[in-house]
């Protein structure tokens, strides 16, 4: 099992090729698809040294709302057209003539559009911290103790970023809570989800006492978004909340957060299906070694018996 990269490889992979100082300019014209839902189309429509990148996104809808738009012309503002190339929510193009001249500078380029995905999710979590520095302001202006829970009455973000799930935040004077509602297509996913977020309360417990708190509930959806309309309550479905504190919404450290956090339900899958994959791997490894014993265990095949001409047997 391994770490889950916030950026896509293949754009980094194709972007890299083309930057270098040798490269051949070439026809692109690939479909690439990521995580939850999310579809890059990288292209060469009017010239093999122009690479247009356009983006598909589920919730973008959802996202325009707490300020995609005005996130993603300051990620790519030089880069980004508009409108964007029919069927996709952003476009940018790259224009191979007209390069960042040193290769830091390039670097940092390919990097920055290959986390395009994990841009445009972050601008909920961008709005969330914002409001939350509001509210902590306005909380010591008027001498709240800051670690008594208080309902501030703060909207509740919710970004519909798969078919049946969705991510729900919510911000206020003292923490920031994330909240991952997700769907358990078999039993056995049910079991192993609950194995591994019990493994997150323990670890917390015992050696990591500044980790985010975490919660999960089966079926029933937690206090913070009951009001919000829609939610399902049927026995596959869980939720799993974060509960963010000031430390780690830190100036020094929002960035990571919402890189860590905005990933978590496909590394928690993830996860659950190598758990499977290895449990099924080791039933066909014993299954294979009981029928070598069992084959051991057969008695030797009995010697046929054998006829004369006139009829006798004998062995």
């Amino acid at each position: 099992m391994l770490m889950l990269q916030y950026h896509n490889l293949l754009i980094q992979a194709i972007l890299t090729e083309r930057f270098a100082i040798d490269a051949v300019p070439t026809a692109i014209d690939q479909v690439i698809s990521d995580f939850d839902n999310v579809t890059y189309h990288v292209s060469t429509p009017e010239s093999k040294s122009r690479i247009l990148i356009s983006l598909s996104i589920k919730c973008f809808k959802d996202l325009q709302k707490y300020g995609v738009d005005e996130l993603l012309l300051r990620e790519y503002g030089d880069y980004a057209i508009s409108p964007p190339e029919t069927g996709y929510d952003f476009s940018l193009i790259i224009d191979l003539d007209n390069l960042p001249s040193d290769q830091e500078s390039k670097e940092r380029l390919i990097e920055n559009i290959a986390l395009l995905k994990r841009n445009a999710i972050a601008a909920p979590f961008e709005k969330a911290f914002s409001q939350f520095d509001t509210l902590a302001a306005e909380a010591a202006k008027n001498s709240i103790d800051l670690s008594v829970p208080e309902d501030s009455g703060s909207e509740v973000m919710a970004i519909h970023y798969r078919d049946e799930e969705a991510i729900f935040i919510r911000p206020s004077h003292d923490r920031v809570t994330v909240i991952f509602s997700t769907v358990f297509r078999e039993d056995t996913d049910r079991v192993f989800g609950k194995v591994f977020l019990q493994e997150f309360v323990d670890a917390r417990r015992r050696s990591i006492q500044n980790a985010p708190q975490v919660l999960y509930s089966n079926k029933e959806p937690p206090l913070e978004i009951r009001s919000v309309p829609g939610l399902k309550t049927s026995d596959d479905v869980g939720y799993v909340t974060f509960v963010l504190f000031p430390r780690h919404i830190s100036r020094e450290k929002r960035e990571i957060t919402i890189s860590h956090i905005q990933i978590f339900r496909d590394y928690f899958h993830y996860h659950i299906k190598c758990s499977k994959a290895y449990m099924h791997s080791r039933m066909r490894y014993r299954v294979a070694e009981f029928l070598k014993v069992l084959n051991r265990a057969k008695p030797e095949v009995a010697e046929k018996e054998r006829k004369t001409a006139s009829g006798r047997r004998f062995r």
